[in-house]
């Protein structure tokens, strides 16, 4: 790589469910983050890289989303999200097209006016607009609220303006020599990816009031020595005895349904067949203990 590459981090914020960790996919060109149409998906900061042969290399952070928290787990997210702003290169502070700006994207504006570093405002699910002139009001809008470097409209989902919001990534980046080989995708281990493949496949399938109240964890993952096959046992743990009895489901159905939408992403992450057996546990307001959030990976110093 030449002394003309650029190389930095760049962190990707906003509310929950605004579309995040589909952009971040969809810039990447592959599924690491989970997405969910249900708020407060990622726990996490998640790293990626997009690595340009011509340009350099881009890591991704995608990071829970900055909400009001209610419980420790929530503070943890909070965190996580707002201690990213000074550690990066580039900001993408992602927002829904609206000309009326919510107490929850002033409240990140007001963290973003208090840090020197560029941020780029993505207006996302473009798509989604009946009368495309309508963003020309909702830029107009944003543009007054704070001096964004850059205010490009986009869908994650669909794709549209993904390439822009690259080329202005590069824009603003430092030069540099990258900080992984052209191969790496993410830093997360495959475990924990696996694990939170699980939790979006429950996401989906579980009504309003359980998905924040579970984690999953790993028990067991090892590939078999004779044949081409992964065996993994994990368990969804969950904070009532009533929310165990729905995950389960009748006769098991529900769980059956978990796993086997889990199973086949989980195939197509390790390229090969995947033996997957789920277990459910009740730890009671786990996500008010800080001994278990800790236990189930979310951990600050991370």
């Amino acid at each position: 790589m030449t002394e003309n590459f650029k190389s930095g981090f760049v962190t990707i914020v906003g509310r929950p469910n605004v579309g995040k960790s589909t952009l971040m996919n969809h810039l990447i060109g592959q599924k690491i983050a989970i997405t969910s149409n249900k708020p407060q998906t990622t726990r996490n900061r998640i790293q990626t890289v997009l690595t340009d042969e011509k340009r350099g290399q881009i890591i991704f952070l995608d990071t829970p989303g900055i909400h009001k928290a209610k419980n420790k787990l929530g503070e943890y997210m909070v965190n996580v999200a707002e201690r990213t702003l000074n550690d990066v290169d580039v900001i993408l502070f992602l927002v829904e097209p609206t000309d009326y700006i919510g107490a929850g994207e002033q409240h990140i504006i007001e963290k973003l006016k208090a840090v020197k570093t560029p941020v780029i405002l993505v207006i996302n699910k473009e798509d989604t607009l009946a009368d495309k002139t309508e963003m020309l009001r909702y830029i107009d809008t944003y543009r007054k609220a704070c001096d964004f470097a850059e205010i490009v409209p986009a869908s994650a989902l669909r794709g549209q303006n993904t390439d822009v919001i690259v080329d202005l990534i590069f824009k603003y980046l430092p030069y540099g020599p990258c900080f992984y080989d052209a191969e790496t995708i993410t830093d997360q281990p495959e475990r924990q990816i696996v694990s939170e493949m699980i939790r979006e496949k429950a996401l989906h399938a579980l009504n309003e009031e359980i998905p924040h109240g579970i984690a999953v964890t790993i028990e067991r993952m090892r590939p078999r020595r004779d044949k081409p096959i992964t065996d993994i046992d994990a368990t969804i743990v969950c904070e009532r005895d009533s929310h165990k009895g729905i995950i389960i489901g009748k006769n098991g159905g529900m769980l059956k349904k978990i796993g086997s939408n889990a199973r086949y992403e989980i195939e197509r992450l390790l390229g090969q067949k995947v033996n997957l057996k789920l277990w459910v546990k009740v730890k009671k307001d786990w996500r008010d203990s800080d001994y278990l959030i800790k236990n189930f990976g979310y951990r600050d110093e991370d």
